[in-house]
């Protein structure tokens, strides 16, 4: 792809324009955990915190297999938890947060995973990272945009926040991006990150949004 000319275009066409493009790039991108309730959506986003979905992908399997819903794992031996975990990482504080998230599932919300952020987020392990994705993929509700490592480099590099904060970020992208796009504005961009936009090496030769990006080709600094 030959270099482009920088389009000169304001900070919310930028962005509906970068959108766009990632429809076309990734029109079949969508949540890459696997899960069958609700429940299993929240605790394998949990699982998901610095650990890669492929990983996590592994170990639900054996998890759902003994504990499939928010009862069984809020009675769960804590210990076996912690095993069924471990290869996520973080895996004590990891199954300790599943299980008071269930059973407070089971005890506040009679066992039904909530539908509603602030609800989620009185969840232990949850914040709005896991409530956004657990709203948008278990029930449809575009509350907010997910905002993971790859949504914050990204979201930086392209010149659509100046923050590092993901609450921060996260209100930027609200601003810019149509509320129907919020989650898979962010799928799309964790794609994006996967294949060409990567933290150390961007491939900006290759990258279809190089004229919209004001860091194109330019040193990345590795902290």
């Amino acid at each position: 792809m030959g270099t482009k000319e920088k389009k000169v275009l304001s900070l919310k066409q930028r962005a509906v324009e970068i959108l766009s493009r990632l429809k076309r790039l990734y029109p079949d991108a969508t949540c890459s955990l696997n899960y069958s309730t609700p429940v299993q959506l929240l605790v394998a986003t949990i699982l998901s915190a610095q650990c890669t979905d492929e990983r996590v992908n592994k170990v639900t399997p054996g998890l759902f297999s003994q504990f499939p819903d928010a009862a069984s794992l809020a009675i769960a031996d804590l210990a076996d938890l912690e095993n069924l975990v471990r290869s996520t990482g973080f895996y004590r504080n990891k199954a300790k947060n599943i299980q008071a998230a269930c059973r407070m599932i089971v005890t506040e919300f009679d066992s039904v995973v909530p539908n509603q952020m602030e609800q989620l987020l009185k969840l232990p392990g949850v914040a709005r990272k896991t409530a956004n994705v657990v709203l948008a993929h278990a029930y449809g509700i575009n509350a907010g945009v997910t905002v993971d490592t790859h949504v914050s480099r990204l979201s930086q590099r392209l010149g659509l926040t100046e923050y590092t904060d993901p609450i921060r970020i996260e209100k930027d992208l609200m601003l810019l991006l149509p509320q129907p796009d919020w989650e898979n504005w962010s799928i799309r961009l964790i794609y994006h990150g996967r294949a060409i936009c990567k933290a150390r090496s961007p491939v900006c030769v290759a990258c279809e949004l190089a004229d919209l990006c004001p860091a194109a080709n330019k040193p990345v600094v590795v902290g």
